[in-house]
């Protein structure tokens, strides 16, 4: 007798929604672009004579204006559609690395980063949302994870093409980025011309799922606590310590019989991150949704916060890059099942805005918080602690989760996964929604 398949094994080999694949290519460029300016942002910054704690306040404005926008994002999200959201927000970070690129002192530095943060928090929140509405339960994990996965493998291609265009002058790449900017959405605009029209001809009578409804669930308080470590080491510190420190420490050393500069070590240490997370998330998005988000997530946060924490005492190059590659799978290892964590709390019959930018804050909050502190830790006892520090916060959310149970139940026992939705009575889906989350 013919043995049937499962349905995870079956839905592996559903293709991807259309909607979704023009969202995962705007993805890639976008991170690209972003990858061309990760590693020299720090060193741009350094030109106008700022210290660690100054370079480290650079990245931490662009957190802080995510994170203050993050409840505004969420309610334009539910109130005017995820795609117009997603446009203006992307077409707002253009403009702001086209005039980071002409900034003439440190302050105008700080307040152009800090514009280009309103328009992530826009273009992040709308996009979880719209990944949240149209990925079909059994599928939440290997959309989440090709989303992730497009980030990830322009941010191999980005710091390499970033720190060699490093000859021309640091302002180049800040005008490569914003053009590409103006890319996707331009991308998003014509591509996803139907489904926007569409959204916008029929009214949305989902009720909103409150924050505070969310916050009575254990494991969304435990995604709040690893997206706040996840923002800390992989936002934070590794846009803006992380790059100082390869810079400072390896620079001039050689590696396989080459010698390199700060600025190509730096570009190497992102580019090794980002591979090992995209080799990662290839397969965890894919066993989260067959196995349960809570077992990769905790691996992954385990697997960051020992290599994160060795980081800052390697003595060679090799070393240093071998440690940045398994940082990076553990990220890899994390990121889609927490993302898809959330989305099973959620459910396809709610509508999320003000849920995702809670979760969004919670990010941001560490990628605020995570570079001012490390930095103050590299002025007052050396790298190695900032980077021991970020370990520490990593071990926080590991023990979060450990507490909290699984998102992605069976059916029935013993039967595959598709996400545990939660139950909308008729009853709440008949009434005005109310913009309470």
């Amino acid at each position: 007798m013919a043995v049937m398949p499962s349905s995870s094994a079956r839905s592996s080999r559903v293709p991807l929604p259309r909607e979704i694949k023009v969202l995962v290519a705007a993805a890639f460029i976008i991170a690209i672009g972003f990858g061309i300016i990760a590693p020299l942002l720090p060193q741009y910054a350094a030109t106008f004579d700022a210290s660690a704690v100054g370079v480290a306040a650079v990245v931490s404005a662009f957190g802080l204006t995510r994170l203050l926008f993050a409840p505004v994002s969420g309610k334009l999200t539910n109130r005017l559609g995820e795609t117009p959201v997603y446009m203006t927000g992307v077409l707002i970070v253009a403009a702001s690395m086209f005039l980071v690129a002409f900034a003439q002192t440190f302050p105008q530095l700080l307040l152009f980063r800090a514009l280009g943060g309103v328009g992530s928090t826009l273009f992040t929140v709308s996009a979880m949302a719209f990944l949240a509405r149209k990925s079909p339960p059994t599928m939440r994990g290997r959309i989440s994870g090709a989303y992730a996965s497009a980030f990830l493998i322009g941010n191999i291609v980005g710091p390499i093409v970033g720190s060699a265009l490093s000859v021309f002058g640091y302002r180049a790449p800040f005008l490569i980025y914003g053009s590409s900017l103006v890319v996707a959405a331009a991308l998003v605009f014509f591509l996803l011309k139907d489904t926007r029209l569409a959204d916008r001809a029929v009214r949305d009578v989902r009720p909103a799922m409150p924050v505070r409804e969310a916050l009575a669930n254990p494991s969304y308080r435990a995604a709040l606590v690893s997206f706040f470590a996840n923002g800390w080491a992989t936002f934070g510190v590794r846009n803006s310590v992380m790059p100082l420190f390869a810079a400072t420490a390896f620079a001039g050393t050689g590696l396989l019989g080459w010698q390199v500069d700060g600025a190509m070590m730096a570009g190497l240490a992102l580019s090794v991150f980002a591979l090992g997370n995209v080799v990662a998330v290839s397969f965890s998005s894919r066993l989260s949704d067959v196995h349960g988000r809570k077992p990769l997530i905790l691996t992954g946060l385990l697997v960051m916060a020992v290599t994160t924490g060795a980081i800052g005492w390697v003595g060679t190059p090799s070393l240093f890059l071998i440690a940045c590659l398994v940082s990076g799978a553990g990220t890899g290892i994390l990121n889609a099942p927490q993302q898809a964590a959330i989305a099973d709390v959620v459910g396809q019959d709610r509508r999320s805005g003000s849920v995702m930018s809670s979760a969004q804050m919670s990010a941001d909050l560490g990628a605020i918080s995570g570079p001012l502190l490390a930095g103050l830790v590299v002025d007052t006892a050396g790298y190695g602690w900032a980077f021991v520090l970020t370990g520490g916060v990593i071990l926080l959310g590991a023990l979060a989760w450990w507490r909290a149970p699984e998102t992605n139940l069976p059916i029935v026992p013993g039967g595959p996964r598709t996400g545990s939705l939660p139950l909308v009575r008729p009853e709440d889906a008949r009434v005005t929604p109310r913009e309470d989350g």
